[in-house]
């Protein structure tokens, strides 16, 4: 039976090979950090979402520790059977005064959380309406639901249609997609707070504008930004100054927030409370283990206590952004610690990106190349991601070797 299969998987892979999409994994051999062991070579790290550099901190260890010893290794059990301690309790509790909402629902990673959230509370009478660079996750959420779908054409927040020349595909604004969505029972806009590859923030404000004016809800997924974004690192609803105006967050204890894994639905009470009723991801998963409730707990206690660590990050984010453009690299305009460096102008642009990859390893520092269909075609790039644990020579250190490299592949 298997025959047929494997001729053709062997056939795709190969294909991926040749069109230089393959992605080969590189295997670290230390702790997460700003600098890990690869191939028995000491690199600095400009690619892990390791944006508060939480990762490998040795109170966070400690806590995870502390609760293995009090709490066991693992549930054995879904939530709702035996498997809900009281510091799953206290962890949505602390969740919630964090992120500024009613309750919080764990779950065993941000993308269970986005495959839970829209199929028990969206049906055949609703509307979801998306950004069309959305996380994978809320695509497969969405998917799930029996609710109407639009997207919207991003980041336009119009009342405008148009045609796209290469596809000829039909682009619409929100505004639009509201409009045509207006006979539906319910509507809800879902985003992502920060795109992962752009490093670009979501016009929130400009959507919870929206939102009210054609009676939607928001969905924010804002695992690019819970930890370190707005004045005390709550996120993205934070910076624009609209928390009182999401009605669901989504996000991650894997990235700023403690980098192990688990994920919450936080927001309105009745939502996550009928999540916990209805969510599947929920109800048929193991609970969240002890180590991480504790580790995660422990970092938002040290997020709670200073801003120390945020405005770090947002600091040394901007030197590098600076650096990098004034050596004349194309990097995508922001604030946030996602970097991109851009390979779209240059022939055979993916096979250049990886290349440059390999060359920054060989200078000591570990980035990624991100080709097609992790981002469009002619979009190529190499994604850096800064961290509060970077020293500011590890950034000039980096910036040096990409002018390097730059040089010798005649980008710059």
């Amino acid at each position: 039976m298997y025959g047929k299969m494997k001729e053709h998987l062997v056939s795709e892979i190969e294909q991926l090979h040749q069109q230089k999409l393959y992605k080969h994994e590189r295997i670290i051999e230390s702790a997460q950090g700003s600098e890990i062991l690869v191939g028995r070579k000491w690199v600095m790290n400009f690619c892990a979402n390791n944006y508060l550099g939480l990762s490998s901190h040795p109170d966070l260890i400690r806590a995870a520790h502390q609760e293995i010893d009090k709490r066991g290794y693992g549930l054995s059990s879904v939530r709702f059977i035996c498997g809900t301690q009281d510091d799953h309790r206290l962890l949505e509790k602390k969740v919630s005064e964090f992120l500024g909402t009613d309750d919080t629902i764990l779950f065993c990673s941000a993308f269970d959380a986005n495959a839970a959230v829209f199929e028990p509370l969206f049906g055949k009478e609703d509307a979801i309406i998306t950004d069309a660079l959305n996380h994978a996750s809320i695509i497969d959420g969405i998917r799930l639901s029996k609710a109407k779908r639009w997207i919207y054409n991003h980041p336009d927040m119009g009342n405008t249609e148009s045609t796209d020349p290469k596809t000829g595909k039909t682009l619409k604004g929100l505004e639009k997609c509201l409009q045509e969505a207006q006979g539906c029972r319910f509507k809800v806009i879902a985003t992502d707070g920060v795109f992962s590859m752009d490093g670009e923030v979501a016009k929130l404000d400009k959507i919870c504008e929206l939102a009210e004016q054609y009676d939607a809800l928001v969905m924010l997924d804002d695992s690019h930004a819970s930890g370190f974004m707005g004045e005390n690192g709550r996120g993205t609803h934070e910076h624009f100054n609209v928390i009182d105006k999401i009605d669901i967050i989504t996000t991650t204890f894997g990235k700023a927030l403690g980098g192990a894994s688990g994920g919450c639905i936080s927001g309105r009470g009745e939502i996550v409370e009928w999540m916990r009723n209805k969510a599947r991801p929920y109800l048929f998963s193991n609970t969240l283990a002890p180590a991480v409730v504790g580790g995660t707990l422990k970092c938002l206690e040290i997020l709670s206590e200073s801003n120390h660590l945020r405005d770090k990050l947002m600091s040394k984010a901007q030197i590098f952004r600076d650096a990098m453009t004034e050596a004349g690299f194309d990097i995508i305009e922001g604030i946030h610690p996602i970097v991109p460096i851009m390979f779209g102008k240059f022939e055979n642009s993916s096979e250049l990106a990886v290349k440059f990859a390999s060359s920054m390893l060989e200078e000591g520092v570990y980035v990624i190349a991100f080709s097609f269909p992790v981002v469009p075609r002619g979009l190529d790039r190499i994604r850096v991601q800064i961290s509060a644990g970077h020293s500011r020579k590890q950034i000039d250190l980096a910036v040096e070797a990409f002018i390097k490299v730059g040089k010798e592949l005649k980008m710059i």
